[in-house]
């Protein structure tokens, strides 16, 4: 069994926990969002926002998770889903970016909530997916939405060059058919375009899929908050 945790650094407290630097952030996320509404172009912006601010490159990605321009916000807010508009409907999920997000949420690492109501961390598999301590939690709470709320089908999509991927597909195949769940697991090389292309509804909080999605559910944000009250949530 493992006893690794996710997502969280030393430095963390130090760099979001505190009052002041959370109302910074807050500021910082307005000046970021005006220029990308304004058309300015992402990677100038946040580097002018995060200079401006002081920001280090931490803080400057959880900045970029939480900002967003104004017409991407209201397209996005358009077809967002509520839970129980997915009965008796089929579901892709970004697997990477579900699991993980739920992991870190588990183990008590920082979430930042965009302005489109995102949570959003800032752990990624940097090509190597490993389990970690919160990871069966992480899978039955998912199975759980689903089931609550009457999901058709869920399909799970992995980036297949992500080592220890075929590991989780296994994982994640025993778990359904040992719970009786209509679940199909894919590794593709390129899951954001397959989960857009299939024009089915998207779990996730990639803000690419968001924006090229048919419609999209924010699952983790409803869990999250329905089941995880220790959370460490830093607000936009």
């Amino acid at each position: 069994m493992t006893t690794r945790n996710r997502g969280k650094e030393g430095s963390d407290n130090r760099l979001f926990g505190d009052l002041s630097m959370q109302s910074k952030m807050r500021e910082a996320i307005k000046d970021l969002s005006y220029l990308l509404s304004r058309g300015f172009s992402e990677k100038s912006s946040l580097a002018l926002v995060g200079n401006r601010y002081k920001l280090n490159n931490r803080q400057q990605r959880a900045l970029q998770g939480m900002s967003e321009a104004n017409d991407k916000l209201i397209k996005r807010a358009e077809r967002c889903l509520l839970p129980n508009q997915l009965v008796e409907k089929e579901v892709m999920l970004d697997g990477f970016n579900v699991l993980i997000l739920l992991e870190s949420a588990l183990s008590g690492a920082y979430l930042f909530k965009g302005l489109d109501g995102c949570y959003r961390d800032l752990s990624s598999v940097h090509g190597t997916y490993k389990k970690v301590q919160q990871t069966p939690e992480a899978i039955q709470l998912i199975a759980d939405f689903l089931q609550e709320n009457k999901v058709k089908k869920a399909t799970w999509i992995f980036d297949k060059p992500v080592s220890n991927s075929g590991r989780l597909k296994i994982t994640l195949r025993e778990f359904a058919d040992a719970h009786h769940l209509n679940w199909e697991i894919i590794l593709d090389n390129n899951p954001d375009k397959m989960i857009v292309e299939k024009k089915q509804i998207a779990i996730s909080s990639d803000a690419w899929i968001l924006d090229h999605a048919a419609a999209w559910c924010n699952m983790v944000r409803h869990v999250v908050d329905a089941h995880i009250p220790q959370k460490n949530v830093v607000e936009s």
